[in-house]
């Protein structure tokens, strides 16, 4: 099916001419006068009416347009700045684009005070229009999120200072971390790599030479670790500043309302876990025999395990995907097969990208990208399925108002993990010798190890680095001590070697998008396991219940939306005992063939 495919995005589709492109300035130009034209009505007040509901739903429509329009042309940036780091026309459109979308924001706290000024009886009259009914959940969730901010003068402020201030944190780290290179030693010889290609080469199966890496990676990020200490104590600082102000006491309550999420789910999901970490070191214990080591290294979770081949060109790697897919849903197929054949990934293995991995989506050509960096490894093939989950989720939501496709992080993780397991199951399945199924049965499991240790060391650090925080700057050797600390209790004291300068090299501690950038990643694993069960239930129509609920992660807290579609209950344990057995179905086994 795959033959030969280019492994570059084709951007020109979107605006020619990359970051040089008349067409995106002139975007840029009209969004400029359309937010400016919204803002003149705002400060006029011009057809406010509580009553008038006419006016209520051509101003939305507006606000709706603009949204839409700002999503498109922040993605257009996003994917220019990651796939050149260097470019610096890329690096000052994006700061017009945090300009423009704080011109917009600011005019979306003029519409608040409004929202807020309408009685309980005349915003109920409101929502009763029927154009406005698609999106009555998001309009009551902005009316009440709008009571626990500041005034509106105060919080259009913070956001305008935010542009060169909370957002020009993470603008330095990305620029910083962006013109690194990790100098190794490979096959006798000097390599120089970027952050991502240093990564992949921690999959290699030679321990001494992933010791090495580890070595050097370890060295990198210790030498811009002051700069990096820097961006993520100031980003704090401004964050923690604005909280107190709003009178928000804990440093969850942001991140929490954001994943429309209750705490008590989240700490349930906590505790669950907690309590099969057993099972977890059990597999990391055996692992660390296979593999011949004397203890297990950081740098060692990801390695292979066994001598059956570990390695997928391109195209092997999508004709995989996209037959894994298929075996469950049709349309997942089709999707991945239209992002292969069109070009929407950037997956070349080259210096100049960013680190990491993303999906974002041009709402305005219903289309996505996908920005990887593919060597070929168990994790790039993984990554990819994640990534083109994120696709899928976008393609089901295209016709829905841009109010009703809000979906957050969590709920977003879903979708992009019940992908991974889709490809990681059947390749489990159809492996073709024995050697194979032992290294993709521990794939799977590494990957369990990954989502709720690696993932809960992120977030303990998190939490108490901003509970420093508030007493003063936080130093590179403190940083170094919580990072380590969290480290050892969340893999509960299995490893033998750990990274202390994770919170350095982890860019997600730096993204002012979107605050906590790290339980989402636990939730939508497990979550996506209680809808990967139902795809194994044999109940049929799975397709589209699946579309269903991802049609609605933009329209309901997730607790409802767990009752409404798969009858469970988020804030019990029993839910998340279940997920965890399923992500661990396949540890008996693996304990008993390399026994």
């Amino acid at each position: 099916m795959f033959k030969d495919l280019n492994e570059t995005w084709d951007l020109d589709v979107i605006f020619p001419g990359g970051s040089g492109s008349s067409e995106f300035s002139a975007y840029l130009d009209s969004l400029e006068s359309d937010i400016a034209s919204l803002s003149g009505e705002q400060a006029s007040r011009e057809g406010d009416a509580a009553g008038d509901v006419s006016k209520w739903v051509a101003k939305l429509e507006k606000i709706q347009d603009l949204s839409r329009r700002l999503r498109h042309a922040g993605a257009f940036i996003s994917c220019l700045t990651a796939q050149d780091v260097n470019d610096k026309g890329a690096r000052i459109l994006s700061g017009r684009v945090r300009q423009l979308q704080a011109a917009f924001n600011s005019v979306m706290t003029m519409v608040d005070k409004e929202i807020l000024e309408m009685s309980d009886s005349e915003w109920a009259s409101l929502l009763e229009e029927e154009n406005l009914k698609p999106v009555a959940f998001n309009l009551n969730e902005r009316r009440e999120r709008a009571k626990l901010l500041l005034p509106p003068e105060q919080e259009t402020l913070a956001n305008e200072l935010s542009v060169d201030g909370y957002h020009g944190w993470s603008d330095l780290y990305d620029l910083v971390t962006g013109k690194m290179t990790i100098t190794i030693e490979e096959k006798g010889k000097p390599v120089t790599l970027s952050p991502g290609q240093a990564s992949n080469r921690m999959s290699s199966p030679d321990p001494a030479f992933r010791a090495h890496v580890m070595s050097r990676w370890e060295q990198a990020w210790a030498e811009q670790a002051e700069l990096c200490a820097l961006a993520l104590n100031r980003l704090a600082g401004f964050r923690l500043a604005l909280y107190k102000k709003r009178g928000w006491s804990s440093v969850l309550d942001e991140p929490l309302e954001y994943n429309r999420m209750s705490r008590k789910t989240l700490d349930v999901m906590w505790d669950t876990i907690n309590e099969n970490k057993g099972r977890l070191v059990a597999y990391m214990r055996r692992k660390q025999k296979v593999l011949g080591l004397e203890s297990l290294g950081w740098q060692d979770l990801g390695a292979p395990v066994g001598n059956a081949a570990s390695k997928m060109s391109y195209d092997e790697a999508a004709e995989f995907i996209v037959d894994q897919f298929a075996r469950v849903s049709p349309a997942m197929a089709a999707l991945a097969t239209r992002a292969f054949k069109e070009r929407w990934i950037e997956a070349e293995d080259r210096p100049g990208k960013r680190m990491g991995g993303f999906c974002t989506s041009f709402p305005e050509s219903k289309t996505s990208r996908i920005f990887v960096t593919f060597s070929g490894t168990l994790g790039n093939v993984a990554t990819l399925a994640h990534e083109l989950g994120h696709a899928f989720h976008q393609s089901v939501m295209n016709d829905l108002p841009p109010l009703a496709q809000q979906y957050a992080m969590n709920v977003a993780e879903t979708a992009s993990t019940l992908s991974e397991m889709i490809v990681a199951d059947a390749s489990v399945k159809y492996a073709k010798s024995p050697a194979e199924r032992l290294m993709l049965i521990d794939d799977k499991l590494n990957r369990a190890v990954s989502l709720l240790m690696n993932i809960q060391c992120r977030f303990l650090f998190e939490t108490r680095f901003y509970e420093e925080r508030k007493k003063g700057m936080v130093s590179v050797q403190r940083l170094n001590e919580l990072m380590v600390e969290a480290q050892k209790e969340a893999f509960a004291d299995s490893l033998g070697l750990y990274h202390p300068h994770f919170w350095a090299s982890k860019l997600h501690f730096y993204n002012t998008r979107v605050p906590f950038y790290n339980f989402p990643y636990t939730f939508g694993f497990l979550f996506s396991a209680g809808v990967y069960a139902e795809a194994l239930s044999g109940r049929g129509g799975f397709e589209d219940k699946y579309r269903n609920l991802l049609r609605d992660t933009g329209r309901m807290r997730v607790e409802d939306l767990a009752a409404s579609h798969l009858g469970v209950d988020l804030t019990k344990k029993d839910f998340w005992q279940s997920a965890i057995d399923t992500v661990l179905s396949d540890l008996d086994e693996y304990l008993r063939i390399t026994e």
